[in-house]
């Protein structure tokens, strides 16, 4: 069964499992120091070691589509992600996107989370490979592949609310 066969509430209880599955993602990719955070460094990521990412998600806040400066980039990274295999998701609940990674950075300023990079491995220590890659990034990436076969190339997800 496809995920377009699926009824409406399959479609929600998939929707869950997925955004479930995202959140152990970023929890297992944060605790090993696998995420770029920020639309700059994840361009500069990209540009360096491409590679090594497995999943771009793009955010919004409200009024972030007025931003056309930031629409620009996200049509930008889409099409670089699109163009090398890394699956891409549109995550539309900005707050606990911020509650997962940590709202501020350092130097307690709001950080940018309107670009965030999974790698398989600690950027510039490539030996180390990520041991958290498991069960919930496949169920992850098994959507984006079944997404992109229905041609919805950046599906969106929403994060499950705690």
């Amino acid at each position: 069964m496809t995920f377009e066969e699926l009824t409406g509430d399959q479609k929600t209880d998939r929707m869950d499992v997925v955004g479930k599955a995202l959140e152990e993602v970023l929890f297992s990719a944060l605790a090993q120091g696998c995420i770029t955070v920020g639309v700059f460094e994840a361009a500069k990521l990209l540009n360096a070691d491409s590679d090594n990412v497995v999943l771009c998600l793009l955010t919004t806040d409200e009024g972030g589509d007025v931003d056309v400066a930031l629409q620009i980039h996200f049509t930008l990274i889409q099409a670089f992600c699109c163009e090398n295999d890394i699956n891409i998701m549109r995550v539309n609940n900005m707050h606990r996107l911020a509650e997962i990674l940590g709202g501020v950075d350092g130097e307690d300023e709001p950080k940018d989370l309107h670009c965030i990079l999974v790698t398989v491995s600690v950027p510039h220590l490539p030996i180390i490979s990520a041991p958290w890659k498991d069960g919930a990034l496949n169920k992850v990436t098994c959507f984006c592949k079944e997404s992109r076969f229905l041609d919805q190339w950046v599906p969106i997800i929403n994060l499950p609310e705690r």
